[in-house]
């Protein structure tokens, strides 16, 4: 029987060719596999410790808590959000904005975010709401703001509408559609919402 200080010592060993940026980014990637399969609640720093073939010590000397560890993979995994799309019109810039969003609410770690965030307690899950609104609802909310006023500096939006509410239009729907109705928005999805909503929204009067 493989004694649980034995196998310790022989994924030190084995992570003893890995060290700095590449072992973290080891942990981190066990971690979001773990909570892609296991869930917040299966999680332990054992099993990310085996998943990333290291030793618990290293993963407790960076992360000191499974809160700080699932926060930082997360924040890790997220794809970032750059510059706001510019393929020449509005409609076409919100869809693959909303293309963009969409990937990530449905990448790996927007999924295991989602997960946390059903399965932790209230008191924790303020910790997760914040590295979605960071990482996710901010720049997203920072990009349609460009879209719209470059729509408006084209005249193809209502000079009216660079306001919170129009801003918060997108992410509000796509959140409440995924978690309440279940949907996975597909592409079909995210152009209806932009036909359907959006763009007459947006739409100066008279035109």
């Amino acid at each position: 029987m493989v004694t649980s200080s034995w196998a310790d010592a022989q994924a030190q060993t084995a992570a003893s060719r890995r060290r700095g940026a590449v072992l973290e980014h080891a942990i981190l990637d066990a971690a979001l596999e773990q909570l892609s399969t296991v869930g917040w609640n299966g999680l332990t720093m054992e099993g990310v410790a085996a998943g990333a073939q290291t030793g618990k010590a290293a993963v407790y000397r960076r992360w000191p808590s499974k809160e700080d560890l699932v926060a930082d993979a997360l924040r890790a995994g997220l794809p970032p959000f750059d510059a706001a799309p510019d393929v020449g019109d509005v409609r076409g810039d919100l869809l693959t904005l909303c293309l963009r969003a969409r990937d990530a609410m449905f990448s790996r770690p927007g999924l295991a975010l989602r997960s946390v965030i059903h399965e932790c307690d209230s008191k924790r899950a303020e910790r997760f709401h914040a590295v979605i609104f960071e990482g996710v609802v901010e720049p997203t909310i920072r990009m349609l703001r460009e879209v719209i006023e470059r729509g408006i500096e084209r005249g193809e939006v209502r000079a009216d509408a660079a306001n919170s509410y129009v801003f918060d239009a997108v992410p509000a729907m796509m959140m409440y559609r995924s978690k309440v109705c279940g949907s996975e928005w597909a592409d079909v999805d995210v152009e209806e919402m932009i036909d359907l909503l959006m763009v007459p929204l947006l739409r100066p009067e008279g035109s």
